[in-house]
């Protein structure tokens, strides 16, 4: 299985998504303020992999800590909160982390310390696990021969480990079924051609690479049997964020009578959001959509805008794929069930 990110004495290690697939680099972390700059950056990225992240580089971030132990610690949680707001997976572990603090901060700081790193482990340990039920419940939905279509990374990278979208991908071959993938570039970032392409590639599961733009295309052509997408956040009447585009295929999903399914683990469910309309966009510097490889593809001076993600109303869902199970419309009532 592909290491994202792991806690190994006393250090953070991820592997750099950036320079994903022409270089394997794995880097190490030493303060809270690297972690927080590797998920900016992109580093790391994918909304469960990213609530582990913020939780290893909490519990990093209170190593260094001697005095004013308290207000330091809120401090690192506040720089964490800022680097990535759409994703809830963040949040989710920030205040995990809190509540773990708030029970052991009368522990002698060493005791306290080596507290909040095995929180922060724990963390990586159940997110893979959620992601392999995740998988279990979720190949049902997969027929015995079935060509899937994806958007963006919903794999190992974007998680402890597994996968969400790409574990139910992965537990359906496991099964023995015959499964062909389809693979949105998903500009302008690339997750799918730099990252999805190469996790399926590594993994011997068939996959064809294409731009988002022929995803209508191959499903006119009956080539798409159903398309699964990851989730950065679920509202609690089922509207998902996700990567930029992801509205995009499910209006197309929609129109072309293919089931459009989630993938997401409890944690990025929000149920104080009512409706996608409450969830923070993230709008991403325009450099990333006016350059590849640093060099301009853009006349300069224009206006670019560059919304990380966007939100696909629930009625474009047909299920959202959890570890507790499978929830179905009306998501205000099924999600409730699974979240409580």
């Amino acid at each position: 299985m592909i290491k994202t990110i792991e806690w190994q004495n006393g250090k953070v290690i991820m592997v750099d998504q950036t320079l994903l697939p022409t270089e394997e680099v794995y880097r190490e972390y030493t303060t809270a303020e690297e972690v927080a700059r590797a998920i900016e950056t992109m580093v790391i990225r994918g909304a469960p992999a990213i609530g582990v992240a913020a939780a290893m580089g909490i519990a990093l971030g209170v190593q260094t800590v001697n005095a004013d132990l308290e207000a330091a610690f809120a401090a690192i949680c506040e720089r964490m909160s800022k680097t990535r707001p759409t994703a809830v997976n963040l949040f989710w572990a920030i205040d995990r982390m809190k509540r773990k603090f708030e029970a052991d901060k009368h522990m002698p700081l060493e005791n306290l310390r080596t507290a909040l790193a095995i929180e922060a482990q724990k963390i990586y340990l159940e997110d893979i696990e959620a992601n392999q039920q995740m998988g279990r419940f979720g190949r049902e939905l997969v027929p015995r021969e079935a060509r899937i279509l994806t958007h963006c990374n919903a794999g190992a990278l974007a998680t402890a480990g597994y996968g969400t979208a790409l574990g139910v991908i992965r537990a359906a071959v496991e099964e023995g079924k015959n499964v062909q993938v389809y693979a949105d570039e998903t500009r302008p970032f690339l997750q799918g051609a730099r990252l999805t392409a190469w996790e399926l590639h590594k993994d011997k599961i068939p996959v064809t690479l294409i731009t988002d733009n022929m995803a209508g295309y191959f499903m006119r052509q009956k080539k798409v049997d159903l398309v699964i997408v990851g989730a950065d956040r679920v509202a609690a009447n089922g509207d998902v964020a996700n990567k930029i585009g992801t509205y995009s295929v499910a209006v197309l999903a929609k129109a072309n009578h293919i089931p459009f399914y989630v993938a997401a683990p409890i944690s990025t469910i929000d149920m104080k959001l009512a409706s996608g309309q409450e969830i923070p966009i993230e709008e991403r510097s325009a450099k990333e959509v006016v350059e590849i490889h640093g060099k301009r593809t853009a006349p300069e001076g224009i206006e670019v805008r560059h919304p990380a993600f966007d939100v696909t109303p629930s009625e474009l869902v047909t299920a959202i794929i959890t570890e507790r199970g499978i929830a179905r419309a009306p998501y205000l009532d099924s999600l409730k069930n699974l979240t409580k």
